[in-house]
């Protein structure tokens, strides 16, 4: 199939946007300035700051959603389907997992490289199966726990990598690597119970996708806004990594941004890039499909790493590469990238025809099982 150039733009978007989010995130954190009260340079070291600029990223689809909404209702017929209505505080606990996970993450980034940081972030897919299995209900395909188990040693070669790749300098110590890799990989256990939330509370209900990440955007935003103020007084010792040594210190934060603005222009491509990344990768689903979005999920991690070694934020390590390649397969097995491929294989065609048939059985048992539910519930 041949893709037309607004298809060729959106994905295009989605690698481009996608890459800068982590890359102007790492990049603020390298940045050294002066703080409040005559504080010596030291390093730009707030992750909570941070993760409460991508929730206004986020929150702003929402802005995006009623300006579609708006402009779509002018035309004769309109096409856009609003969605039902629906309790917006059925985003609540979702939200809550998503502003925890984000959190840590960026905690994370501060202590490893932004390529490591893409490619653990694959471990989701793990945890997301195995919590699928225990709560709603669903039997994964042979190739789904195939997946799984190579996305585990994918992440065991992608760590073996981080221990030997020479990060045992004054601002990556082998301690805060191993730390950094930890967190991320128990963030994703985080994100995998938000997607598990969502799928059983959430997608039952017709909400516009830009809505759904606009409403978690606006609980994210203000309840994580909020917390910066205990932040500001809870002592947390070097963890702290700022002058007063706390949990965040967000005063901290503006002064060091009025003494070196760059780090504005980082933080702005971390608010604007996470907005248009998930307009475009609504938009790829919708125009594409949803496989192709996977895909370049994958590939940006391969620009990040790319772009990070050309900028001298990290050195090569082939067991990088080693690593990367088998979550990329791990990763196409579990989201069933390989069927058309042994679909042109004439001995692999049956196989490959009872495995989709599989699939679309236990789909229709889920969906079965959902207007069940909703009818109970009613």
């Amino acid at each position: 199939m041949t893709w037309t150039k607004y298809q060729l733009f959106l994905a295009g978007l989605m690698l481009t946007t996608g890459s800068i989010n982590t890359l102007s995130a790492k990049w603020a954190d390298m940045f050294t300035a002066k703080g409040c009260h005559d504080n010596p340079e030291h390093g730009f070291s707030h992750p909570f700051l941070q993760a409460v600029g991508m929730f206004l990223g986020e929150f702003s689809c929402l802005a995006v959603f009623y300006i579609l909404l708006c402009h779509d209702r002018r035309r004769p017929e309109p096409k856009m389907n609003p969605g039902q209505r629906f309790n917006p505080l059925l985003f609540f606990a979702p939200a809550m997992c998503d502003m925890t996970a984000t959190s840590i993450m960026y905690v994370a980034l501060n202590m490893t490289s932004a390529s490591s940081f893409q490619m653990l972030r694959g471990a989701v897919i793990i945890f997301t199966g195995l919590l699928s299995v225990a709560f709603l209900g669903r039997r994964l395909l042979p190739s789904q726990w195939i997946g799984i188990f190579i996305t585990i040693l994918g992440l065991v070669v992608v760590g073996l990598a981080d221990f030997f790749s020479g990060h045992r300098d004054d601002e990556h110590k082998l301690s805060q690597v191993i730390t950094g890799d930890l967190l991320i990989i128990m963030a994703q256990i985080i994100v995998s119970v938000q997607m598990v939330l969502e799928e059983k509370f959430v997608y039952k209900h017709d909400v516009h996708p830009l809505r759904a990440v606009g409403t978690e955007g606006f609980f994210g935003f203000f309840v994580l806004t909020l917390l910066l103020i205990p932040m500001y007084f809870i002592p947390v010792g070097e963890f702290g990594n700022n002058p007063r040594q706390v949990l965040e210190d967000a005063l901290d934060a503006f002064c060091q941004i009025g003494h070196q603005p760059l780090i504005l222009l980082a933080l702005l491509g971390n608010t604007v890039s996470i907005a248009f990344f998930n307009f475009a990768g609504i938009s790829v689903t919708k125009e594409i499909s949803a496989t192709t979005r996977m895909v370049l999920d994958s590939l940006r991690t391969l620009v990040i790493w790319v772009v990070s070694l050309a900028l001298g934020w990290e050195v090569f390590h082939g067991l990088q590469v080693l690593g990367f390649l088998v979550l990329l397969l791990g990763t196409g097995l579990y989201n069933g990238l390989h069927r058309p491929l042994l679909a042109r294989i004439p001995c692999c065609a049956g196989l490959v025809s009872a495995e989709e048939e599989s699939s679309a059985a236990e789909r229709e048992r889920l969906l079965n099982n959902g207007s069940v539910q909703n009818s109970d519930q009613s």
